[in-house]
This record gives structure tokens, sequence and C-alpha cells, in this order.
């Protein structure tokens, strides 16, 4: 028995598009009954679930009789907006049929983003587990943007462990799970059973594109896993289709691929800034300050600073690059870009006669700052 599974209290659930919607044929009503007849038993067994489901622009597509996902964002968002009403009643039945009560909840990346909104969706969450309702979750694809979007569900679900704080993300997939390289095209690739989420490895084995119907692949997984651990979700990835898998998961047996993650769970605040995906800027340190940012937690202040990039504002997350242009860390601005380029290279000392006024002596305070490369 594996304890990491087995003693896992709140469960993520992410299940992508060709499950859900049996290779875009449409909503596999048998395939969501079994899904939310495991989720009500976890429920009734004391655990915390919750569900991401893709599938709303795949049944929305098979309602409106089109066969290829199409590119433009409106006809998009469109796909989405009749999808959404059959995908959202269908969990609502099946899990009614378990005795369970469901809630649909809508995110985009600026839900998360911004942090009151992102106090909002986690308290929402939270009351509705509390509650004994299974949210199901999807990105807001009817309003979504390039400038918005998570991109993948896979993504998605890591968001949500994270802002919720789970102890494991599981990602139902249509393989059973990680391989050292694609099977279907090597046949000795080596099946994966376990191992340590984040390791670089597991990214060079990872495949590339998914299905025509759904946007992911292993290496949206593999990326996902990474997100996950760094709140301390451990994840698997398995076959959506392995009977009972979530019951037999949470019994501690190893279905699919486990990716272990480090046993610390992250300060709130602190995962809120690792969590931005679009970020507004950039400053570039040097050699010396990147040690100390990395490796001894010091603040960053505006002498180690070599150069700025974009246009931000005070309170912004931007990202602390290396010299080798890598990003290393990331945190809240406390001076807008404009100010930052005049800062660079200068002590603390002279900022007021810079600016005219001090905020901060760091650019970065360290209990603002993430470190998102280890040396």
């Amino acid at each position: 028995m594996n304890a990491v599974l087995a003693e896992a209290r709140r469960i993520v659930v992410k299940v992508g598009s060709s499950l859900v919607t049996n290779e875009g044929r449409g909503l596999d009503e048998q395939a969501i009954g079994e899904w939310s007849r495991q989720l009500a038993a976890l429920a009734r067994d004391g655990r915390e679930v919750i569900m991401v489901s893709s599938g709303a622009i795949a049944e929305g597509m098979k309602r409106l009789g089109w066969t290829t996902r199409p590119h433009e964002i409106d006809k998009l968002q469109a796909a989405a907006a009749v999808g959404q009403m059959g995908l959202a009643q269908m969990y609502e039945t099946k899990l009614r049929e378990q005795g369970m009560g469901s809630a649909q909840v809508l995110l985009t990346h600026a839900d998360l983003s911004n942090r009151e909104r992102y106090l909002n969706a986690r308290t929402t969450l939270l009351t509705l587990l509390g509650l004994q309702v299974v949210p199901v979750i999807n990105e807001n694809d009817t309003v979504v943007n390039d400038e918005i979007k998570f991109g993948d569900n896979d993504t998605l679900g890591a968001l949500v462990a994270n802002l919720v704080e789970a102890d494991l993300l599981v990602i139902l997939t249509d393989q059973k799970g990680l391989y050292s390289a694609d099977p279907r095209k090597d046949a000795n690739a080596q099946f994966i059973r376990e191992a340590k989420a984040g390791d670089a490895a597991l990214e060079q084995m990872a495949g590339g594109a998914g299905s025509s119907i759904g946007k992911g692949g292993m290496i949206t997984k593999v990326l996902a896993a990474k997100r996950a651990a760094g709140s301390g979700a451990s994840t698997v990835i398995a076959w959506g289709r392995e009977t009972d898998c979530l019951l037999r998961l949470a019994k501690g047996e190893i279905i699919g691929t486990l990716l272990v993650a480090p046993t610390q769970k992250s300060q709130a605040r602190k995962r809120w800034i690792a969590d931005h995906l679009q970020l507004r800027g950039a400053v570039m340190v040097d050699d010396g300050a990147v040690p100390k940012l990395r490796d001894e937690g010091k603040s960053l202040l505006p002498i180690g600073m070599t150069g700025v990039d974009g246009d931000f504002s005070r309170g912004d997350v931007i990202a602390v690059r290396d010299p080798s242009g890598a990003e290393i860390a990331r945190g809240l601005a406390n001076y807008a870009a404009a100010e930052a380029r005049l800062l660079c290279r200068k002590p603390s000392s002279e900022i007021e006669k810079l600016l005219g006024y001090v905020a901060e002596p760091e650019m970065i305070h360290r209990t603002n700052l993430v470190v998102t490369r280890q040396g």
C-alpha cells in the first residue's frame, strides 16, 4: 500500500476531452456515471473531491456538427457555450443519482492572477467541499482569450490542486501512464511506475501533441505534476477507464504513474505568486545576486539588477532572470518598470535621491519572492 495515495484526504481529479466525449462522439454517459459513482464513494469515505473536466468544446463541436476543432477564437467560444450546457447537466444528473450535490465552477487565469479573486475562488471551493458538494470545474472558454487562458485543463487541474492545497492530483487520460518514450512509436519504451515530480528527465520522456479532440499531451501532464508538486500535491497519471481507478488509488494501490511531490506545503501567498502563468515583465540580475536569491533566501536589492524588461506596475508579479536569461525566481515588484530602470546597479541608499521617495529598500522582498529554479 502506498501511503501517499492512501492518506490523501483532498483529491482533485482531472479528465480529458477524449475520455469525456468518447473521442469526440459525444458525452460518454456511462464513463461520467462511473466517475461520479467513485467520487460519491470517496466523499462518503470522508475524502474531499473536486472534478476538473474537459469536454465542453468537444461536446459543442458534436452538437454543432463540426468534425475538426476550429482555430478561430469566436468559434471555439461558441462551441464551448453550446457544450457547457450538456456537460454540466450530465455531471449534475450522474452525481445526483449517487446522492451527491454538484456545482459548476468556471475559471480563467485572470480569476487566479488577482489576489482577491484568488481568495474568493478558494473560499467558494472550500465552502462547497464543506457542504458535501462536488465542484465540477472547467476553464471558462466562452470568455477566455490568449491573455487569460490556462492553455489546457492539465494546467488548470494543477492550479486547482494548489488553490485548495490538495493532497493528490489524479489526471485521467487515454493512456496507461508515462513511458520513457512514445510506446506507439518505440517498442522498447519502458513504463514509469513511480518517479519524482519535477524531475527534468520526465519532460524529455513526455511526448508532444495529444488527440485531435483535446489540446494536451503527456508533456502537459508532466508539467502539471511539477506545478502541483510546488504546493505539496503528488500526481497520478492513469487510464481513465481502469475499473474502480479512483477507489483503488484511495486504498493505496499504484495505478498508472505516480509522481511524488516533496512533502512540504507552500505558503498560500507564495503559491499564488508561483502560479502566475502570465508575467508583466522581468528584471535581470548579476552573477552575485543569483546565489543570494536562490540559495540564501535573500531579498532582491536594486544594486544586483542589471536590466529591466516589460512595462509593469508596483505590485505586479515579475520574473527574475539570471545573466543567461533563465528565470530563477519571481515575485511582487516594489517599483514600476520605469522606476526600476533608474535603480539598476544603484545602492538602496540612493533610491530617494533617484525617485524622490522610498517605497521599500528592496526591489522584491524575500517574503514576496519564490525561487522557481534551483541550482
